[in-house]
């Protein structure tokens, strides 16, 4: 036992790193003609695992021996190596390197470019090889028929020489011809996908008809027919290539196991050959069905969404969302009892569907579904009806978060300004954010007044919708739909803002669809929307706009009388600032002493704006600004007080 040996007998014995070695020998491909650590890098240890040593011990242990070895070549290795390939010098890939091999004939068009290639180059000398091609490509297509049969005459005659001297190649070198017929030809045709068979039999019947045609022209008059073939002739080309792809999987795992050096798997060769689009169209004809909505609100919008396509889709949600809110709960209710029976008939349904089809097609489609739809539990199992709750009790914290989440702060002027025009400056300055910033700052600076009181004029109105926003975020429900519907006196209607809202109005108000339930009248009114011509919607239009126009003109008129009643009241404000100062030294006093007493109501001291119950528009300007303690449980409905 040599040294070697010894290093390695205290954990592994002799016997077992033979076995290493040959089942090393195993895993490697038949053609091993990589760098060693090349292939070492690319060996399957799982497969060199034997006994009770596992992947990593192998490879561990074959690390180590390797540092033993060396790993170069001797002369006397490369003399062996080249007596083999002096005895076989060209086999495979190199068959056509064999001195012998006759050389295939130029095609047509390749002997016109030989031909006319270095004059075109001497004549455009800035031209690169790839517009070169182009320009003797056209023209070679641009020429005669009479000019081109010289070059074809030339292709046919060299043509019968290839083939009369392949025949005399193939006598005298059987044994090179048998592994060239042998390199390749087992290996299974991957299959084609729909379009690419259909694309196929449509080129064979294209070139019949225009025999000239370049591979161009072919795709640029067949390439938008794909998507223009009807459902039924699509489902022909998607089934013959469904038949391809299982007949290359079959004779694919033959050849995996007749050649195990490849490596492939299943996963390897189990790849569909349709889009996702092709497989729903596949399934639909099957007969499966088509999956129920979520949930009730989801069902209502599929329904409602039908009727509105003239409607633009970016208002198409939120018309669904207002509309989802003029239902009752008892209509509400019956959608969601509607979505609830529809997931029953979709799990019967799809049991039916499973049952019609292979072992292989149920994993596939039940591996689509989600969980909840791979097995038939019923909606109402104890599990379901614990999810709902649970999805039921988020929804409405999330609300309430909603409504609690503070709405954009305000932006000045200088913010509107620079948002306007930050593209401008970013351009100008190569995307340097902090110099265009610097040159906004500098420009705003210098403007005159006049200049910035558009910007004034937006950041007010930013300031208003703020406030607008903040009021109806931080009120309680009930109190927000009061704010909501809250019209002041004399104030003017506000109009429709669109010709659809307007005919919708005009419907609702006629009283000529009231025996139908509300959902049935807007899908009714929706669809008569879109019944109406051209002219008709064109008319309601401009009665919108002709009402937005008058109302803008009242609004204008109600608020400047109301700014006169307002001055007329100024004497009257001044008297309720004093009472109301003389309350609140009165409620300071009153809270020092309610502080003692632990067991009165929690009392709140901060700032609030409070705002009149009577809504009157003469108190409009009225609001004030008070800082007393308010017990919260003495706050009365009709009272709306806001923290500031």
């Amino acid at each position: 036992m040599n040294q070697f040996t010894c290093i390695f007998l205290s954990v592994w014995s002799q016997d077992d790193l033979l076995k290493l070695l040959e089942a090393m020998k195993v895993a490697l491909p038949q053609k091993d003609l990589t760098k060693y650590k090349t292939s070492e890098s690319h060996l399957d240890w799982q497969k060199v695992a034997f006994n009770s040593y596992t992947a990593e011990m192998c490879k561990q242990k074959w690390q180590e021996v390797s540092k033993e070895i060396r790993k170069f070549r001797t002369l006397t290795e490369l003399i062996f190596d080249a007596q083999d390939y002096i005895r076989n010098p060209y086999k495979g890939k190199k068959i056509k390197k064999h001195p012998d091999f006759p050389k295939k004939p130029l095609t047509p068009y390749f002997r016109f470019f030989m031909e006319k290639r270095a004059k075109y180059a001497k004549l455009h000398p800035e031209m690169s090889n790839l517009d070169l091609t182009k320009i003797l490509s056209k023209k070679y297509r641009e020429l005669p028929d009479k000019k081109k049969k010289k070059y074809v005459d030339d292709f046919l005659r060299d043509k019968e020489t290839f083939v009369q001297s392949m025949m005399k190649f193939r006598e005298e070198h059987p044994d090179l011809m048998e592994s060239m017929t042998k390199k390749g030809s087992n290996v299974p045709e991957k299959p084609k996908t729909p379009q690419q068979l259909w694309y196929n039999h449509e080129k064979k019947a294209f070139l019949k008809t225009h025999p000239d045609a370049t591979t161009k022209d072919i795709k640029d008059s067949l390439g938008k027919q794909w998507t223009q073939l009807s459902d039924k002739k699509r489902l022909k080309w998607i089934a013959k290539s469904l038949e391809q792809q299982k007949l290359y999987e079959v004779t694919m795992r033959g050849y995996i196991q007749q050649h195990p050096e490849l490596n492939m798997t299943q996963e390897d060769i189990i790849k569909s050959t349709l889009t996702k689009a092709e497989r729903h169209l596949k399934d639909k004809s099957d007969g499966r069905p088509d999956k129920p909505p979520p949930n009730g609100y989801s069902m209502f919008c599929a329904e409602l969404m039908s009727s509105m396509k003239d409607v633009p889709s970016t208002e198409r949600m939120v018309m669904c969302s207002q509309r989802w809110k003029l239902l009752r709960q008892t209509e509400k209710d019956a959608y969601q009892k509607r979505c609830e029976q529809r997931k029953k008939d979709y799990e019967v349904e799809m049991n039916k569907f499973l049952s019609t089809i292979s072992a292989e097609e149920q994993q596939r489609v039940l591996g689509e579904e989600k969980p909840g739809c791979k097995k038939g539990a019923g909606a109402n199992s104890p599990a379901s009806k614990k999810k709902n709750a649970k999805a039921k009790v988020k929804s409405e914290r999330k609300e309430k978060e909603d409504r609690s989440r503070l709405p954009d702060p305000p932006k000045t002027a200088q913010e509107i300004w620079q948002q306007s025009v930050i593209g401008d400056y970013l351009a100008r300055f190569k995307s340097d954010r902090p110099r265009a910033q610097k040159a906004m700052e500098a420009a705003w600076s210098s403007m005159e007044k006049k200049e910035k009181i558009m910007w004034i004029k937006k950041a007010a109105e930013d300031q208003k919708r703020y406030e607008r926003d903040l009021c109806e975020m931080r009120s309680p429900a009930a109190n927000v739909a009061a704010v909501k519907k809250m019209k002041f006196e004399g104030e003017p209607k506000k109009p429709p803002s669109n010709g659809y809202q307007k005919f919708s109005q005009e419907m609702l108000s006629n009283g000529e669809l009231n025996h139908l339930p509300m959902k049935e009248r807007m899908t009714e009114i929706g669809s008569r929307w879109q019944r109406l011509s051209l002219k008709d919607k064109d008319r309601y239009k401009k009665i919108a706009e002709e009402k937005q126009k008058q109302y803008k003109v009242l609004l204008e008129q109600w608020l400047a009388d109301t700014e006169e009643e307002e001055d007329d009241d100024d004497d009257d404000e001044d008297d309720d600032d004093d009472e109301q100062e003389k309350a609140s030294s009165e409620a300071d006093s009153s809270s020092e002493e309610e502080d003692d007493d632990d067991d009165d109501d929690d009392v709140i001291q901060f700032k609030f704006i409070y705002i009149a119950p009577n809504h009157d528009k003469s108190r409009l300007k009225a609001l004030h600004i008070v800082n007393i303690p308010i017990q919260v449980s003495s706050l009365s409905q009709s009272e709306i007080m806001f923290p500031i």
